[in-house]
């Protein structure tokens, strides 16, 4: 990679995501032009009366299943399977309301749609995710009629899913259509607007913590996703208010921004541009969350994860070179802390960067040598945590964990423990083994 490819980039003023779909957008790290495997993006003020068309155009097959939950159904999926009944048999398969995205869910739904050809999901997070895990596990097809700019998880062809109650990022299969009737997306809760808010500003941080990964050890990094993202990214932070307005062009604008953030991670075959250390925090939220909690959207969490791992980025970035040592975190720890059967899973992805005396040493000499260069690369990738907060404010998003529902000490856990998750090198790591990982100095 060329040394000047790590900065966000320059805008792509053009129709980055019809270019992508035609597969004739220069890859500006290098190669043949970028291309993804999904047929068909329409992002319009309505779709109504266009929903048969749309999915006609896919050629999915004869039997389709509509998967949606009370809400949903309500807000677009009986329109849906209206409209699909006048070009195939339809199947309407109903999820309980506010189901959960884990393995037995997908499972029921394996079992509901096993004699259709595809999937068409209506919905946001959740359903899309177990659509598309569902359909990757039947080699089948699917769609989805978008209800909610909440996530940007649409256009990916990785999902979270719970197994065994371990938060894990698992293949799927890339939706051969994403519909979104900004009519529709306007009108979502304004907590789901505001959960893709927090779902999109966090590029900074997860930029952040992969190009750190890549500096230090060596590990692939594209610079494409960011690139992708930088037209929209400066008006999306600086007009944050006007999403929760109703304001159809802010709406279209994060709905542009979420579908972008899926192909950047289709791109690179994962989730790594768009989920680091913020998402790591998030993910120990939903594994370890004390019963009584009330809960709260992904989206949401990420916006208050975000602010905590930019102020730990910002803290070593700004200060003395980090001095790491051998990683104090053992396999009885992590076992303690998580309980045997989700520590088990842990240790297995933790052990994979656990810094050993060799590493630790390897690490801190490549630190010494290059710290000025890495410091300055990666401060180029970041926000500053006032800008976050104030996006995040203007929408009237979360911004702390009190605002959460949850207590500071559990969050400080939180913090200290979510880069036991999984073997994803980010600053978590690196402020941990150089002791400089003060939790509850990041809120």
């Amino acid at each position: 990679m060329p040394a000047d490819a790590h900065d966000r980039g320059s805008p792509m003023t053009d129709d980055a995501i019809a270019r992508l779909l035609a597969g004739t957008l220069p890859d500006p790290d290098g190669g043949p032009p970028l291309s993804v495997p999904v047929r068909s993006v329409v992002i319009e003020p309505s779709l109504a009366g266009h929903e048969a068309d749309l999915v006609r155009a896919l050629d999915l097959g004869a039997t389709l299943a509509v998967v949606s939950d009370p809400r949903t159904h309500a807000v677009l999926g009986e329109r849906v399977v209206r409209a699909l009944g006048s070009i195939a048999s339809v199947i309407h398969v109903a999820l309980p309301d506010a189901p959960h995205p884990d393995a037995p869910t997908a499972a029921r739904i394996r079992q509901a749609t096993a004699s259709a050809d595809a999937l068409v999901a209506v919905g946001s997070g959740t359903i899309n995710d177990l659509c598309k895990y569902a359909a990757a596990r039947d080699f089948k097809p699917c769609a989805v009629f978008a209800t909610a700019p909440s996530m940007n998880g649409y256009t990916s062809v990785n999902v979270a899913i719970t197994v065994e109650g371990h938060k894990k990022s698992l293949p799927a299969v890339a939706p051969a259509g994403v519909f979104m009737d900004l009519e529709v997306l306007a009108a979502a809760p304004r907590r789901m607007i505001r959960s893709g808010l927090g779902d999109s500003i966090c590029r900074c941080t997860a930029q952040a913590d992969w190009l750190l990964a890549h500096l230090l050890l060596g590990t692939p990094y594209r610079s494409a996703p960011f690139v992708l993202l930088a037209a929209d990214e400066d008006a999306l932070i600086a007009e944050s208010g006007a999403l929760v307005a109703g304001d159809i062009a802010a709406v279209a604008r994060l709905a542009r921004t979420l579908i972008l953030s899926g192909f950047g991670m289709t791109i690179c075959g994962g989730s790594q541009p768009a989920s680091q250390g913020e998402h790591l925090i998030s993910h120990y939220i939903e594994m370890m969350h004390p019963p009584a909690w009330p809960g709260a959207l992904h989206g949401e969490q990420i916006g208050v994860s975000t602010l905590t791992m930019a102020r730990l980025q910002a803290r070593i970035l700004e200060g003395a070179r980090p001095r790491p040592r051998p990683t104090r975190i053992d396999r009885a720890g992590v076992l303690g802390h998580f309980g045997a059967r989700i520590g088990a899973a842990c240790w297995a992805e933790f052990a994979a960067k656990a810094l050993d005396g060799e590493a630790a040493e390897r690490l801190d000499q490549r630190l010494a040598a290059a710290w000025d260069r890495v410091r300055d690369a990666v401060a180029a990738v970041t926000r500053p945590v006032a800008q976050l907060e104030a996006a995040l404010t203007r929408a009237g998003a979360p911004t702390t964990p009190a605002d959460l529902g949850l207590a500071p000490a559990f969050y400080a856990d939180a913090v200290r423990h979510a880069r036991e998750i999984r073997n994803r090198y980010t600053f978590l790591d690196l402020a941990g083994d150089a002791g400089r990982l003060d939790p509850a100095s990041l809120v």
